[in-house]
């Protein structure tokens, strides 16, 4: 069974080239059917296992198959975003068995995130599972996979501070704002969405006691719950444009395949704000407030990517911890790499218990009519082991007669270790 993954992430790509490939849990089962059909083979038993891994800092796709087939995971992750799969290879990467499962481990633990040692990436991975499990594409090989993943990580988590000090996306829109405004608490912040993400930046911009939080969403149930936690106020999602100009802070993050704040609607809002700084953070992949804004005087956009730069303050001090950290991973991949080592070999496994079996039930048939027929039971119980004895050896005798010399030294010393070992 091979094991592999197939990935583009905040290493390997722009913020824009990762958006095209921002797949919300909602697509996820029509994109995992299309993925296993995509890698399926006539008349195969058991088809591919596929999982897909999509945050705003990677997409990544984990397949296992009898056959690894990493550039059809190629040529249909390209079809996804109709692109070239040569275009698109330049910001991929490929990994197989050992190193995917280490790259898994990685992930999971933090490893390998923007925020060094963030938390998030975990109940994303258990949400990319569950909808692979939703959609029957999750066999035992990935799954066994993942919940080693899991494991990895909780003792990570556990047994290092990878987790100390770490500042996340949320934290850090919290400190460019004070960047930019003296005084937090006489701002009015408008969230744009209602997701984990915003949550979680809601509840760090509260802590800070602005003069006024408001939640624009969508799904007006969704916006409203999200709003009555922190005492907040909530609006459509289509009537932010016209209110854009009241709000000194906006943080947006949703799932909109397009921009649903554009350069006009903005420039409107500084003219009506007579120039005084807006701070617009945008946490969404694909983007959700045009790139061009980032060119209006007065206004202080900030993507994913640039808040990297905020996050890495406090990297040197979670260094120690990664050292700690890949000890634990290293022992899980070994314990995966047996595992899947192992699992190449029960089908050879299962035909030795057949042949076996087979070989008892002649036997047994021939003592049963030695037995009918009056022979003595002593002389019958010898017939039967002399005759598994001759078919469990008759192979072992034709190899050691037909091969060449070093065929036969290379046959002899095999017979050795498995027939002639010592009874401990």
């Amino acid at each position: 069974m091979a094991v592999w993954t197939l990935g583009i992430n905040h290493h390997t790509a722009p913020l824009d080239m990762r958006g095209r490939f921002a797949f919300t849990l909602d697509q996820m089962a029509p994109l995992l059917q299309g993925l296993r059909q995509h890698l399926s083979l006539k008349n195969e038993i058991h088809p591919p296992e596929v999982a897909i891994v999509s945050t705003c800092n990677r997409t990544e796709v984990y397949c296992a198959h009898q056959l690894a087939q990493s550039e059809n995971t190629l040529h249909w992750l390209a079809q996804t975003a109709k692109m070239n799969s040569h275009d698109l290879s330049q910001f991929t990467y490929t990994l197989n068995n050992e190193q995917a499962a280490r790259h898994a481990f990685r992930v999971a633990s933090g490893l390998d995130s923007m925020v060094l040692g963030e938390a998030q990436i975990l109940g994303q991975l258990k949400d990319a599972v569950k909808a692979a499990e939703a959609a029957g594409a999750l066999g035992s090989t990935l799954n066994h996979l993942f919940q080693k993943t899991f494991s990895v990580a909780k003792e990570v988590r556990t047994a290092t501070e990878i987790g100390a000090h770490s500042i996340s996306m949320a934290a850090a829109s919290v400190r460019l704002a004070s960047n930019l405004f003296e005084d937090l608490s006489q701002i009015k912040v408008l969230f744009i969405g209602a997701g984990e993400m915003i949550d979680l930046v809601a509840t760090h911009f509260a802590a800070k006691n602005p003069k006024s939080m408001t939640i624009a969403n969508r799904s007006i149930e969704r916006g409203d719950k999200l709003a009555a936690r922190f005492s907040a106020q909530s609006i459509r999602l289509a009537s932010i444009h016209d209110q854009l100009h009241e709000y000194d802070a906006i943080i947006s993050c949703t799932a909109s395949s397009v921009p649903i704040i554009g350069l006009g609607a903005v420039e409107t809002a500084i003219k009506k704000r007579k120039h005084r700084p807006i701070l617009m953070v945008d946490l969404a992949v694909p983007r959700d407030i045009e790139a061009q804004v980032k060119d209006l005087s007065d206004v202080y956009l900030y993507t994913v990517d640039d808040l990297a730069k905020v996050v890495e303050q406090g990297q040197s001090q979670r260094q120690a911890a990664v050292l700690d950290a890949e000890i634990i991973i290293d022992a899980g991949v070994q314990q995966f790499t047996h595992w899947l080592n192992q699992r190449q070999l029960v089908p050879l496994i299962h035909q030795l218990q057949e042949q076996a079996l087979d070989w008892q039930q002649q036997e047994i048939a021939k003592t049963k009519k030695l037995i009918a027929k009056g022979v003595d039971i002593d002389q019958a119980l010898e017939a039967l082991a002399r005759g598994l004895s001759q078919k469990m050896l008759h192979g072992s005798f034709a190899e050691l007669r037909n091969g060449d010399l070093q065929v036969q030294s290379s046959t002899a010393q095999s017979i050795q270790r498995l027939f002639l070992r010592k009874e401990r």
